[in-house]
């Protein structure tokens, strides 16, 4: 199985694309068992499908062109294995989100580092960006600058979303 998270899907009245639509796509670009998450640009599938050819054809179907990110599921089980909050979601099963990067993320620099409120706190694992945020990011100074300070494209999910495509994908 692998993993497809697309980056800036249906937030805010930008990039709409419905479910239904993306499911269509993949399987017209192949794709097999194909089973999407929510409304944010997540689903999981059976097929050798490059992002690139997922976002070409998301562009030529509906007009925009998102970033997407294909992960084999192996990869996505290997980022909660390495949670390094993993003790907070048994308080919290909201306190933790992951950014996945499209290649090697920048050192977070001492200034992102101190822009962290006093329950929050961030790790680098790979190309994963970990986020402890308990009181949510929705205010978050350091969860707002993150993106920005990993200078890589990067899409985030709330650990909620991570294992419900893990358990889709066969992992759980």
């Amino acid at each position: 199985m692998r993993v497809l998270l697309l980056r800036g899907v249906n937030v805010g009245g930008h990039g709409k694309l419905p479910m239904g639509e993306l499911r269509a796509i993949l399987k017209a670009l192949g794709a097999q068992d194909v089973a999407t998450y929510i409304q944010s640009g997540n689903a999981v599938f059976r097929g050798d499908l490059t992002a690139t050819e997922i976002s070409a054809a998301i562009e030529d179907a509906m007009g925009f062109r998102p970033h997407a990110l294909v992960l084999p599921a192996e990869t996505l089980a290997a980022v909660i294995a390495a949670n390094p909050f993993a003790e907070a979601l048994q308080t919290n099963d909201r306190a933790v989100h992951a950014w996945f990067c499209d290649g090697p993320p920048a050192p977070l620099s001492d200034e992102i580092r101190a822009l962290a409120g006093p329950s929050e706190d961030v790790a680098v694992s790979g190309d994963v960006c970990y986020l402890l945020a308990p009181d949510g990011i929705g205010r978050s100074k350091l969860a707002e600058r993150l993106e920005r300070a990993l200078e890589v494209p990067a899409t985030a999910r709330n650990w909620r979303t991570v294992r419900a495509l893990a358990a889709m994908a066969g992992l759980e």
